[in-house]
C-alpha cells in the first residue's frame, strides 16, 4: 500500500510542479490601471513620426556590469552558430533614459541603480542566491539614482518601466513612495519558475512604491504592434506593448527636436542581436 500510496503521489507531481510554475509571478506588488494614456492605431504614430517633436532625451550610464553571454544573445540561434559565438563573460552597461517633457515635466524610462548596491553587505533587498547568480557584487557604480535626482531641479513624475526584470527596477528606492510608475499590461502577474526565486527581490525593490500602473493598452486596429498608446495626449511620447522577453514588455518611441528615438527595453541587448535579428538568450 505504501509503494501504491508513493507512486500516485509520484504521478501527481509533474502536475503539482505544474500548478507551483503558474503560481510564480513577478511580483505580488499591486497594481491598477493607469489614468494616463490613450489608446491609439499604429498608422496615428507612423503619420507625425518623422516630425521633430517637444520631448528632450538623455540616457545615463548607471553602472557597468559583467553578465553571461548566453543570457545576452541566444547562442542556439543559426546565425549565432555561423558566427562561432561561444559562452562566456560579456560587458553590459545599465542606462536609464531620462524625458523632458515641455508641459508634463521630468520623467524616466527605468530606474538605474539605487544607493543600497554602493553598501551591498547592508542592503538586503537583493537575496544571496539572486546576487550571487546575478553577480551583483560586480557591479561598477557611475551614478545612483538617488545622486542624479538631488542634482535635478525638479520632482520626478513618473517612471516608465519597459519591463519588471532586477536590471530595470534596482533604482526604484531611491524615489519618494509617491513617484508613479507604469508597467505593461499583465507584466506583475507574469509566471515563470525563475521567478520562485527573484520574485522576492523585485518586490523588495517595488515595496516602497504605490500600486504599479498598468498602461490601457487595446489591440491595435491596424495589427502592426499589440497595442499603442499616446501617453500625453500630444503624439510626443508613445507607449508601444511589444510581448516576447516579457508578456508587458513595453518600448517607447520619442518624438525630440532633432527626430525620433526608439527606447527598446530589452528586446535586443547587444548590437549584434540588433543586427543579425538575434534574440537574448533569456
Amino acid at each position: 500500500m505504501r509503494s501504491l500510496g508513493n507512486h500516485r503521489l509520484l504521478s501527481f507531481l509533474p502536475s503539482l510542479l505544474w500548478l507551483a510554475c503558474l503560481a510564480c509571478a513577478a511580483s505580488h506588488h499591486s497594481t491598477r490601471t493607469a489614468s494616463l494614456g490613450e489608446a491609439r492605431a499604429s498608422h496615428d504614430l507612423l503619420a507625425v513620426v518623422a516630425e521633430p517633436g517637444p520631448v528632450e532625451v538623455e540616457t545615463v550610464k548607471a553602472a557597468d556590469w559583467v553578465v553571461a553571454r548566453s543570457g545576452l544573445i541566444n547562442l542556439d540561434h543559426p546565425r549565432a552558430r555561423a558566427a562561432g559565438l561561444v559562452d562566456g563573460d560579456e560587458p553590459i552597461s545599465i542606462f536609464f533614459h531620462v524625458l523632458r517633457h515641455p508641459r508634463f515635466g521630468l520623467f524616466i524610462v527605468d530606474s538605474g541603480i539605487h544607493r543600497g548596491f554602493l553598501d551591498p553587505d547592508r542592503d538586503d533587498r537583493v537575496g544571496w542566491l539572486v546576487g550571487s547568480v546575478m553577480r551583483t557584487s560586480e557591479l561598477e557604480i557611475e551614478t545612483t539614482t538617488a545622486d542624479w535626482l538631488a542634482a535635478q531641479g525638479e520632482p520626478l513624475a513618473g517612471v516608465f518601466l519597459t519591463h519588471l526584470h532586477l536590471d530595470h527596477v534596482m533604482g526604484l528606492p531611491d524615489l519618494p513612495g509617491s513617484t508613479p510608475v507604469y508597467v505593461g499590461p499583465g507584466e506583475p502577474e507574469a509566471a515563470r519558475f525563475l521567478h520562485l526565486f527573484t520574485r522576492g527581490t523585485i518586490d523588495a525593490m517595488l515595496g516602497e512604491q504605490g500600486a504599479l500602473r498598468e498602461w490601457p493598452f487595446t489591440a491595435d486596429p491596424d495589427g502592426r504592434f499589440a497595442g499603442v498608446i499616446d501617453v500625453f495626449g500630444d503624439a510626443s511620447v508613445w507607449a508601444i506593448h511589444v510581448p516576447g522577453h516579457t508578456p508587458g514588455s513595453t518600448a517607447f518611441l520619442v518624438r525630440t527636436p532633432t527626430g525620433p528615438i526608439l527606447l527598446t527595453g530589452d528586446a535586443s541587448h547587444t548590437r549584434w542581436g540588433w543586427e543579425n535579428g538575434v534574440e537574448p538568450g533569456s
